[in-house]
């Protein structure tokens, strides 16, 4: 953009200007129903955020559950949601199943249209042997390059606040351009609150020459303690003043949604004002807090509540 970043180092650079630009877009994520009343809400929610974001909808995802625990899950909801003229996309991770067998999955996601794959390493559950046995995203990243060739546009995850597994900062970069460099066409990021731990990150990612559209993620904050909770997992930090008030929240429930839309919009606007190319929510399979930040960003056509 060729202007310092609001709070941030002067002279840094900015984040919008890599080798490979994209417009600015929207992406909603899911995760696979398990009753019918569930599977209802999450077309409802879906074409309300997607009609909500208009054009700027570029898709939404449906996440895969550990080790393929929800792989039927996750197949049978982007197959619901395309036939509601939805364009979903899968997340999907290799495990340890032999290479046939993902080729096969790989075929009937094309055979439904599907033309972008999010592809993870996934969550290993509990109780399976050495991490050995389960690929690494980079090796999908690879077996659908190799097996469908540029069929399907390929998302890699991204952490700016580092993965919880990596033994380095720096080993960490080294993945992420690995995968970029199998095939990968954008990174999307896990959650955060820290904007400059975002901005750093690209910056770094240019530096090593991963020069793939970084899409931050993004996560409403509606509840407390399940967000302590799944942030302590996943390494996101949560910055002390924002516990501090979620807590003091967390027997008000109107208080603490609208402390976390607040927070939320102007995390998303500075993102947005130095050149992040897009945001991806994670939803939770609820449209209303995404709605609001999206409309207090003047991203939504209407903020439903």
């Amino acid at each position: 953009m060729g202007t310092d970043r609001q709070g941030g180092s002067p002279g840094r650079g900015a984040v919008a200007g890599p080798a490979r630009t994209s417009p600015r877009r929207l992406s909603f994520e899911f995760f696979p129903p398990k009753t019918d009343r569930g599977r209802a809400n999450l077309l409802r929610t879906a074409t309300r955020l997607l009609e909500a974001g208009g054009a700027a909808t570029e898709f939404c995802s449906v996440t895969y559950g550990a080790g393929g625990s929800t792989r039927t899950g996750t197949f049978e909801a982007v197959h619901a949601l395309r036939e509601g003229g939805i364009n979903a996309v899968p997340h999907l991770s290799w495990g340890a199943d032999p290479a046939a067998a993902m080729r096969k999955f790989l075929a009937r996601y094309r055979e439904l249209g599907v033309d972008r794959i999010v592809a993870l390493r996934g969550d290993i559950p509990s109780g399976v042997g050495p991490r050995s046995q389960v690929h690494h995203a980079v090796e999908l990243v690879r077996l659908i390059r190799e097996s469908e060739d540029d069929r399907f546009q390929i998302e890699v995850a991204a952490y700016p606040e580092v993965h919880p597994d990596a033994p380095s900062p720096e080993a960490d970069l080294d993945y992420l351009k690995q995968k970029v460099d199998a095939g990968a066409d954008g990174c999307i990021t896990q959650y955060f609150y820290h904007p400059e731990s975002y901005f750093y990150f690209v910056d770094r990612c240019r530096t090593r020459g991963i020069d793939a559209p970084i899409v931050p993620g993004i996560m409403p904050i509606t509840n407390y303690d399940g967000l302590v909770r799944f942030s302590d997992a996943c390494g996101a930090d949560i910055p002390r003043w924002i516990r501090l008030r979620l807590e003091a929240y967390r027997d008000d429930e109107a208080s603490l949604a609208a402390f976390g839309t607040e927070v939320v919009t102007r995390l998303c606007q500075r993102l947005l004002d130095n050149g992040a190319p897009g945001l991806h929510f994670y939803t939770l399979n609820k449209a209303p807090p995404t709605l609001a930040i999206a409309g207090n960003l003047g991203l939504a056509r209407e903020a439903e509540t």
